[in-house]
């Protein structure tokens, strides 16, 4: 990102949010040559006109040369396809527009450097763009700490400034993986068989140990130590939807980091001639004439305590050093403790590098949200929201979820990390800090559309929204999950805010599937529709129950992975689990250890040589990542990939576990129909024990684990015990159903 673009785009979010703070992160002085040379290529859009009317386009601001029209703009050319309109603008990377068809506005968008396609409030790097975000549940998810999965430039390794204390050497600096080792590792992921990779956060960020992303210090910018000559990230999500993937952006609208925001708290800039200069602290400049510079005229020659607390000061107008007023404005919460099971887990802070942000001021919620639509603009396909549990269900519901639902259309995802470190589904009996609640819309006539400008009152709100959840005896149930005996029925979304959340009680379970699956079981009511939940084993934060990555042998691991991905919910998988990477190991100590030491080592070493995915589970390979794709669990994953892709019931599937139809250990039914698509999927699973399935329809099964094919007649099918690891997954090929022609996959150690 240069200088001269960072510095436009911060000046046009400002003008939107209405406010004349302005910070740039000043970047070598070369870069305005690249601005220049990126110029050349240009940018073309089109446009599909639902009306067959020609529509004109208006345009404002663009760089590095500004290109103005009067409104209501140009009017564009026919396209190649029916209804669909062009117009390109030459040497320019970045541009607002705004499309006007048959006197009906478009939504104020943003395009850089490329070409793209809008239709239906969606933007695509094809004409097919109502296939480019189809539903979530299709998909399967691998997800990636950027800077510690592979190292595709070396150019850009950067040490943090706290690598010293955690004796992190040369050869393994915490800013390492990037752009461009994503991008050079996309055939890995896809031969696995995932659809879809969840990244950290790309924004610009400033602590200490800022590797992983959650530091903000400029949300409207992505962060220079991720990117390359052409591995912008712009280029990674175009190379993740060539491969016909979709691209998961970790948010955070809770918090930022303590050095500032560029918005939020302008306090410092990011000085540099050379990427190795950001190793130090000492590129962190002072903004002249800042409130922080007026306050603090001799930070520099502060303690690093009294920093921080002079950074707290401006940013939360402590008062532990000056008295004077700052945040006037109030972006910050000033509130000063935090209890984790009262209404301060939602307005303190909560830690010392996580800055608590005012998501309940307006003018807060509209920057963030121009800011992170940006990113959907520029084709992210889904968000995951970080510490969701600290931000009101209210603020989400009224100010962030329609923004981003909007820009996104109707099929982007979003799912939430309601953190609950408790092996109950209601956090100790509090539902407003409990997962099933955020997955649902606020029905209660005094909270709907109650939000206003005014910061305090809406703080109050929440106060009093946090208040009326504090029983489980008034929260509200669902049967979306469920068939009906065995029919599928179409979901009441009507009490659905659209969202779904990672299945926090299932993982803190997940010592054994069998504990999961129960805990599933007993939780699922109270989901608005589990199916939309994101389920996984252990992630970059906790293993079950613990903050050890799992480590409960190669076995359970595969027991795991099968209920993953036939039961209810989206799989994710973290990376290096398919070679059971660093099992055992802390997850996160922080600055005190190296990360080789971590559950965040660095896994670039298990990728080195070549591979070349033809299809999803499809590839060719050599060198060492061919002996990780051959590992026993990367074998069993790839297998559950292309099993769970044949079988619409396994993504989208109500189910049902009732002793009427099915009795057995981990055993259940699923089944989706959808007229429309032509669709019947009738899948009878059983992990581990055997079952026996009753009243279900005759006709031929066929078992897509082994290809065992059973031809039922009298609504009965029995499967027998066969073993930790392994598992039958019946699927009805009779008249009318969605087939499958056999077995599918590659026999491994454990699915045969």
């Amino acid at each position: 990102m240069t200088k001269l673009k960072k510095l436009l785009s911060l000046i046009l979010t400002l003008a939107v949010v209405c406010s004349v703070a302005a910070v740039s992160i000043t970047a070598k002085a070369a870069d305005t040559e690249e601005a220049q040379a990126q110029a050349d290529s240009g940018i073309t859009v089109h446009y599909y006109s639902e009306s067959g009317t020609t529509p004109t386009i208006y345009y404002w601001n663009s760089l590095p040369t500004n290109l103005v029209t009067a409104y209501p703009g140009k009017t564009m050319e026919k396209d190649i396809k029916e209804n669909w309109y062009t117009y390109k603008f030459d040497n320019v990377t970045k541009i607002n527009l705004m499309f006007v068809d048959n006197g009906k506005q478009s939504k104020e968008l943003t395009r850089n450097t490329g070409e793209w396609y809008y239709k239906n409030g969606a933007w695509s790097t094809s004409y097919d763009v109502d296939t480019q975000r189809g539903d979530f549940r299709e998909e399967s998810i691998y997800f990636v700490i950027t800077t510690r999965f592979y190292d595709g430039d070396t150019g850009n390794n950067v040490h943090c400034w706290d690598d010293s204390q955690a004796n992190n050497p040369d050869s393994d600096p915490a800013w390492r993986g990037d752009f461009q080792g994503l991008i050079d590792k996309l055939d890995y992921i896809k031969a696995l068989g995932f659809s879809a990779i969840w990244i950290t956060p790309v924004v610009t960020n400033a602590s200490g140990y800022d590797y992983h992303g959650y530091h903000a210090m400029d949300i409207s910018t992505v962060d220079a130590r991720y990117e390359s000559s052409g591995a912008t990230y712009q280029d990674l999500i175009n190379a993740v939807h060539a491969k016909g993937m979709r691209l998961i952006q970790d948010v955070v609208i809770n918090h930022t980091g303590n050095f500032g925001e560029a918005f939020l708290a302008p306090m410092f800039t990011k000085e540099y001639s050379d990427i190795k200069d950001l190793e130090s602290v000492d590129c962190m400049k002072v903004i002249p004439d800042s409130d922080f510079a007026k306050t603090f005229p001799n930070y520099d020659a502060m303690e690093p305590g009294m920093q921080y607390q002079a950074r707290l000061n401006i940013m939360k107008d402590t008062k532990g050093l000056s008295t004077t007023a700052h945040d006037t404005n109030n972006y910050y919460h000033h509130y000063k403790d935090l209890s984790w099971e009262s209404p301060t887990v939602q307005t303190g802070q909560i830690a010392g590098d996580c800055v608590d942000v005012n998501t309940e001021n307006p003018v807060v919620a509209n920057y963030l949200n121009e800011a992170y639509n940006n990113y959907i603009n520029m084709g992210v396909d889904a968000f995951r929201l970080d510490t969701e549990k600290h931000v009101s269900r209210l603020s989400l519901n009224q100010f962030f979820f329609p923004s981003w639902r909007a820009a996104g259309g109707n099929n982007f995802y979003i799912f939430g990390e309601v953190c609950t470190r408790v092996s109950e589904f209601w956090n100790h009996n509090i539902p407003a800090i409990s997962a099933p609640f955020y997955t649902w819309a606020e029905t209660d006539s005094k909270y709907i559309n109650a939000l206003g400008n005014d910061w305090e009152a809406n703080v109050n709100l929440t106060l009093q929204h946090y208040a009326s959840n504090q029983t489980t005896a008034n929260q509200p149930t669902s049967d979306n999950v469920y068939l009906n005996g065995i029919t599928y029925h179409t979901p009441d979304y009507s009490k659905s805010n659209g969202t779904g959340v990672i299945d926090f009680p299932m993982h803190w379970n997940f010592s054994n599937a069998s504990n999961a699956y129960r805990r599933a079981l007993e939780e699922d009511p109270y989901y608005n529709d589990s199916s939309w939940n994101v389920t996984y084993v252990d992630s970059h934060d906790y293993g079950p129950d613990m903050d050890n990555r799992f480590n409960g042998g190669t076995q359970a691991w595969a027991e795991n992975l099968n209920l993953l991905f036939t039961f209810r919910g989206i799989p994710c998988v973290y990376y290096g689990s398919e070679v059971e990477f660093q099992k055992g190991v802390p997850m996160d100590v922080g600055p005190n250890a190296p990360l080789s030491t971590t559950g965040r080592a660095y896994f670039g070493d298990y990728l080195e040589g070549s591979v070349s995915a033809n299809d999803f589970g499809e590839y060719s390979a050599s060198g060492t990542v061919e002996s990780t794709l051959t590992s026993p669990l990367a074998v069993h994953m790839r297998q559950l990939n292309l099993i769970r892709r044949a079988v619409p019931a396994l993504q989208k599937g109500q189910y049902t576990t009732s002793g009427t139809y099915v009795s057995g250990g981990m055993s259940f039914i699923r089944r989706y129909t959808n007229a429309d698509e032509g669709v019947d999927s009738l899948a009878l699973v059983s992990i581990t024990d055997g079952a026996t399935f009753k009243n279900i329809p005759n006709g031929k099964y066929i078992d897509a684990v082994t290809g065992d094919v059973k031809n039922v007649t009298n609504g009965t099918l029995t499967v027998s015990s066969m073993g930790k690891g392994n598992m039958r997954v019946y699927v009805c090929c009779a008249s009318g159903f969605t087939e499958i022609s056999g077995k599918i996959g590659t026999t491994g150690t454990y699915l045969k």
